[in-house]
């Protein structure tokens, strides 16, 4: 394994809210290169499918690595550790909303640490103006009819109302 710290950042993303892209921000003070893991999570019934998250997340990350050399967004579907093996990640990095995120992200990553003790994972929290944030609330507030524009970037907004429009 080489010296450069990398992070894999995973989740469903559907859609990616400015609160992933604050945690990505701040993971890229943390760690030389960030994977974003979009998972596929079919169970889930996401709004979007995969190609559309993926490169939803591709367009939102761009301001924070023009050059695309420290991001890469990638899709998997098969266990968290073996993604980060396959990505040669020495980090999980995972954000925190809330006391009631933590019951679930600690069982998580107990597991997580049996199944690879070399991986850590790394919690940070929410900025205070992203803790409410959720994916689920942003659809449920377009599917509504409700201003979403400081939830997600514009492009995001416009591919959400569309969505709940048809």
């Amino acid at each position: 394994m080489s010296d450069q710290r990398i992070g894999i950042y995973p989740g469903t993303f559907d859609p990616i809210t400015t609160g992933h892209c604050d945690i990505v921000r701040r993971a890229l003070k943390i760690v030389d290169k960030l994977v974003i893991g979009v998972a596929s999570n079919a169970g889930k019934g996401p709004a979007f499918s995969l190609d559309e998250r993926i490169e939803m997340a591709r367009n939102d990350l761009t301001q924070f690595d023009p050059n695309g050399s420290c991001i890469e967004v990638r899709a998997f579907d098969h266990l968290l550790m073996h993604f980060a093996e396959e990505m040669n990640a020495n980090v999980i990095l995972r954000g925190l909303r809330a006391v009631s995120d933590f019951d679930f992200e600690f069982q998580m990553t107990g597991m997580n640490a049996r199944l690879n003790p070399d991986v850590e994972t790394v919690f940070l929290m929410a900025s205070e103006s992203h803790q409410f944030i959720s994916s689920r609330f942003v659809k449920e507030i377009a599917q509504l009819g409700g201003d979403i524009s400081s939830f997600v970037s514009s492009e995001v907004a416009t591919r959400l109302v569309a969505r709940y429009r048809n």
